[in-house]
């Protein structure tokens, strides 16, 4: 599992009739079992998937629109700093409270409010799992297109707050692309609709400026979204290479043939030490490298695309080159790619997974002298991404337990996250800033880049109460020396009875 380094803690205060009166007004609004504040139950809401960690003082889980209307009401009103969660999944620090707070979890917004076959739309609640719509959606041939690897447990929610991408996003687009419209509670509990149904309204593109704002400006409350056909014909093809240079340069010659494909992956050698045994994909063990590519279109196109990737893969002597058989072949081999982060237990007990997006030409260099960087720092690092838009997730492999060992692989990241940069890339391709990577900001933006930013989050009128400490360059450290909560601070002692 992913190493948790503490960020902060909540910082007790005596026990006062604010903090009573708040909780139980928490408890009116959502009911009893859905205020949780009792230390050792907010032990899981400590972390996310990624490697800091910091304690909330209450979570609240509405269970309606107007729930979470009033929670925030209530917190604004208290100066309370509130953090939006989804299901947790996410890789940047995005859904962790460094400043205590209360967390708004979304996981009972759960439903599908609307499935609109003929005007492909569908409209849900923030704790949709993003594997359930397309479920839904099948049966009338239709399916939502981004899909990051934990799809089978994140939510649309989250996906929104991150721009989620994932291995079909390549040809399609990431989460904004199919975001129509967003209800979303606004920092002064005010619930506003942004877009529509339709795509192409006039006027500013609200919506738009949401998505990917990692909770900073407000919480989804709903989301329309864009559903599409399922295609008429699909190929799935695994080449295996004896180097991790031989497949890079494949995928630069695939995109350079005039084709995009649907998905087009890559896992290194480490990886497929770690997943093969585990899922049994069918991936060939002792192989440098293999590309999962994706096919998708009319059956006469994507025949002819098949043969000319075969033709491709093999004049970058592929050792094999094979297409999926059936659909059961088919979901081996992307269940070991979706796998293949949580098959990473097996060679480490701890790793950091890193996201950075490189151009596609550059991946050889790139992949290289990120082996040299894990080197250099001593350890060994499996990479497993997405080719085909040079979005890397080069994951260090450590134990926590050796002294000084975090330590060092957070300088390992730092080096990483600033090649990328250097390559000609940019810091995230999908998992967001959060925490993780605000301090890398100023690397691709000058300070007036970032107050023009900071604007945007004022206009919206949530300030530095709503998910502080995030995204942005010093954040963490105005967090930590200015931040204190008057009236909220360690809810979980006492008996509020």
């Amino acid at each position: 599992m992913p190493y948790h380094r503490s960020v902060s803690a909540a910082r007790p205060l005596p026990k006062s009739l604010p903090e009573r009166r708040l909780l139980r007004e928490l408890e009116r609004i959502v009911g009893a079992s859905n205020v949780i504040w009792r230390p050792e139950d907010l032990l899981v809401y400590e972390y996310d998937a990624t490697i800091d960690r910091g304690a909330p003082e209450a979570v609240v889980l509405p269970g309606t629109a107007e729930e979470v209307a009033a929670a925030v009401k209530l917190a604004a009103t208290a100066g309370v700093p509130v953090v939006p969660r989804g299901a947790g999944t996410g890789l940047s620090g995005g859904a962790i409270a460094i400043a205590g707070g209360l967390v708004i979890g979304t996981s009972r917004l759960r439903r599908i409010l609307e499935l609109d076959p003929a005007n492909l739309v569908a409209v849900v609640e923030p704790g949709v799992v993003n594997a359930d719509l397309s479920q839904a959606a099948a049966p009338y041939g239709l399916r939502y297109i981004p899909d990051p690897s934990s799809q089978k447990a994140c939510t649309i929610g989250g996906n929104v707050a991150e721009n989620s991408g994932g291995p079909h996003c390549l040809a399609y687009g990431v989460t904004t692309n199919y975001v129509l419209g967003l209800e979303v509670c606004l920092a002064s509990g005010e619930l506003a609709w942004l877009g529509g149904r339709v795509p192409g309204l006039t006027g500013y593109d609200l919506a738009g400026a949401f998505v990917g704002s990692e909770g900073t400006l407000g919480i989804v409350t709903k989301a329309a979204v864009r559903l599409s056909r399922l295609p008429p014909a699909v190929r799935t093809i695994l080449a295996a290479f004896p180097e991790l240079d031989q497949a890079s340069g494949t995928v630069s010659d695939i995109i350079a043939a005039g084709m995009v494909p649907a998905a087009l992956e890559m896992l290194d050698r480490l990886t497929i030490q770690a997943v093969e045994p585990a899922v049994q994909a069918g991936y060939p063990p002792d192989a440098g490298a293999v590309l999962l590519i994706e096919l998708e279109g009319l059956p006469e196109e994507v025949e002819a695309q098949t043969r000319t990737v075969q033709g491709l893969c093999r004049r970058r002597e592929a050792r094999e080159v094979w297409v999926a058989e059936d659909e059961a072949q088919r979901e081996r081999l992307w269940a070991g790619r979706k796998g293949a982060i949580g098959a990473l237990g097996r060679l480490a007990p701890n790793y950091y997974i890193l996201d950075g997006v490189v151009p596609r030409t550059k991946l050889p260099e790139v992949l290289r002298r990120v082996g040299e960087i894990g080197a250099r720092h001593g350890f060994a690092i499996a990479n497993v991404f997405h080719a085909g838009d040079g979005n890397l997730h080069p994951n260090v492999l450590f134990d926590e337990r050796v002294p000084g060992a975090t330590e060092q692989v957070l300088r390992a990241g730092a080096e990483i996250m600033r090649l990328c940069v250097e390559a000609g890339g940019t810091l995230t391709g999908e998992h967001g800033i959060g925490v993780e990577k605000q301090d890398f900001m100023s690397w691709i933006f000058t300070a007036a880049d970032l107050e023009a930013m900071q604007r945007l989050r004022r206009a919206f009128g949530a300030g530095e109460l709503f998910n502080p400490g995030k995204l942005f360059p010093d954040a963490r450290h105005c967090v930590e020396v200015g931040f204190r909560i008057p009236k909220v601070a360690n809810l979980g002692t006492g008996d509020f009875m």
